[in-house]
C-alpha cells in the first residue's frame, strides 16, 4: 500500500516558522505526499516552493475554534485560493451545531464552497466536542453543503481521529463524500486500518515517519 498518496502532510504549529514550511515542502515532495497543509500566511512561500511539483497545497480556515462569522471564513477561503491553495480545510461552527441549527452550518459550508469554485473543500467538524447524533447531523450538512470531503479533527481539540468516528461518517458520506481522518495518526497500523475503513486522506505530522516504516 502506497501511503504516500493518502496523506497531507501537515504543519499548523503556532509557532511554525518559514524554515519550518520550507522543509516540510521539501519532504512533500521527496516522499511525493498528495499534498500539504499549511497555514495561510505562507501559501506564497510554499507555492514557490512547490510550483514545479504535482505536490497540492491545503490551508486551513475559521481554525481551529470555527467560531468566526461566514463572511469571514468566505473572505478567508478566497483570500487562500487567491494565494495559492489548491485545497481548503474549514471549521464548522461547533457551538452552533450543538444547537441543533444544522441549516445554518451547511449554509455556510454552501457558502464557502460556492465562493472556492472547483478547488476542494474539506469540512472539519471536530469529533471529539460532539455526540454521534451531532456527528451525524455535521455530516448530512457537509453533503448538503456540497462539501467534497468531511474531516474529523483539527488537531487542536481534546481528542483526534478514531475508528468508530471514521466508521460513522463513512456511512453518512458513502460514495458522495470523501473522509479524511486527522489526529494522533503517528503510525503505520494506524495509518492502515482508516484506510481499510474508507479514508481518503490522513492528515499527519508523521507522514515522513509512516512512509519509512513502509520501506522498512
Amino acid at each position: 500500500m502506497q501511503l504516500n498518496q493518502y496523506i497531507d502532510h501537515t504543519l499548523l504549529k503556532p509557532t511554525a516558522k518559514p524554515e519550518d514550511i520550507e522543509k516540510l515542502c521539501m519532504e512533500a515532495v521527496a516522499n511525493q505526499f498528495i499534498a500539504i497543509c499549511i497555514p495561510p500566511s505562507y501559501l506564497k512561500l510554499a507555492k514557490s516552493i512547490l510550483k514545479t511539483s504535482n505536490v497540492k497545497i491545503a490551508t486551513v480556515v475559521g481554525f481551529p475554534l470555527g467560531a468566526m462569522t461566514t463572511d469571514a471564513k468566505v473572505f478567508e477561503a478566497q483570500d487562500a485560493i487567491a494565494k495559492g491553495a489548491d485545497e481548503v480545510d474549514m471549521v464548522i461552527n461547533i457551538g452552533i451545531l450543538k444547537t441543533g441549527n444544522t441549516e445554518y452550518i451547511w449554509n455556510e459550508i454552501a457558502e464557502i464552497k460556492k465562493a472556492i469554485g472547483s478547488k476542494i473543500l474539506k469540512v472539519i467538524i471536530e469529533t471529539c466536542y460532539l455526540n454521534d447524533a451531532e456527528k451525524k447531523a455535521a455530516c448530512l450538512a457537509a453533503l448538503k453543503g456540497r462539501a467534497d470531503f468531511v474531516k474529523t479533527s483539527t488537531g487542536f481539540g481534546t481528542a483526534g481521529a478514531t475508528f468508530e468516528d471514521v466508521q460513522l461518517m463513512k456511512q453518512i458520506a458513502g460514495d458522495k463524500m470523501k473522509v479524511k481522518a486527522s489526529g494522533g495518526i503517528k503510525d503505520r497500523e494506524t495509518a492502515i486500518k482508516y484506510i481499510e475503513l474508507g479514508v481518503s486522506r490522513l492528515g499527519t505530522s508523521s507522514g515522513v515517519n509512516l512512509v519509512i516504516s513502509e520501506k522498512n
